[in-house]
């Protein structure tokens, strides 16, 4: 069954061009202008993921996200026309699980849509059912736990996090996260794994009295450490 995505952009001619390159690789798409138009749409089907634009009348992308977070927990890849990466923070920290700057090849933004499906469906690891620390993290139910404590993870924090759990004490350079998680490469994209890294630190910290259960090595990059990291 083809996967169904949502293109929210205030400029037609880009919904159309994006619409046009995804159902030539076999995608269903709905398009919207504004994210007001997306939430009705999202509360009457499901979608596999959403491509976003920030900058967007009656309502911008953030807000749209922070409401389309309650509805569903599928990808977004954040469109901007924007470089500044304070930005692109906000939008990882939202809950984003990749950006693209304006202006873009379709090509690229095909690789990205690819890579992003894959990461959200694709099981990187053997177990069912992962635990190190105190925390436990089951493929099945796409579910995180903290003790008792559920941890709510976009689906690439999730499967960072997942591969990270399945060899506890290894370390994961980013080209090695971005390879287990078939990630696109491209200058920039290393970065992506960084912000998503200070997210899962961030929502894990919440329910623990450690500050961070994942090491940074510097110069090389990261692993789960069994004991937590005072």
């Amino acid at each position: 069954m083809a996967k169904k995505i949502l293109v929210l952009d205030d400029e037609e001619h880009i919904t159309s061009l994006v619409k046009a390159y995804l159902e030539k690789e076999g995608f269903t798409v709905d398009c919207a202008l504004n994210g007001i138009e997306g939430l009705s749409l999202v509360k009457r089907e499901e979608f596999d993921l959403v491509i976003l634009d920030i900058m967007m009348p009656e309502m911008d992308g953030y807000s749209f996200l922070r409401e389309f977070r309650k509805e569903s927990s599928a990808p977004v890849i954040f469109v901007t026309a924007k470089v500044d990466e304070d930005e692109k923070v906000v939008g990882l920290e939202l809950g984003a699980d990749d950006y693209i700057t304006k202006p873009f090849y379709p090509r690229e933004l095909m690789a990205r849509v690819r890579a992003v499906l894959r990461r959200s469906s694709q099981q990187n690891v053997h177990e069912m059912i992962l635990q190190a620390a105190d925390i436990t993290l089951d493929i099945e139910s796409h579910t995180v736990f903290v003790r008792d404590h559920f941890v709510d993870l976009t689906p690439s924090e999730f499967a960072i996090l997942a591969t990270l759990l399945s060899a506890p004490g290894k370390v994961f350079t980013r080209m090695d996260l971005l390879d287990a998680l078939q990630g696109v490469r491209y200058e920039g994209y290393e970065r992506t794994i960084d912000l998503h890294i200070k997210n899962l630190r961030a929502k894990l910290k919440k329910n623990t009295q450690y500050p961070q259960y994942i090491q940074t090595i510097y110069g090389v990059g990261y692993r789960f450490t069994r004991s937590s990291i005072p």
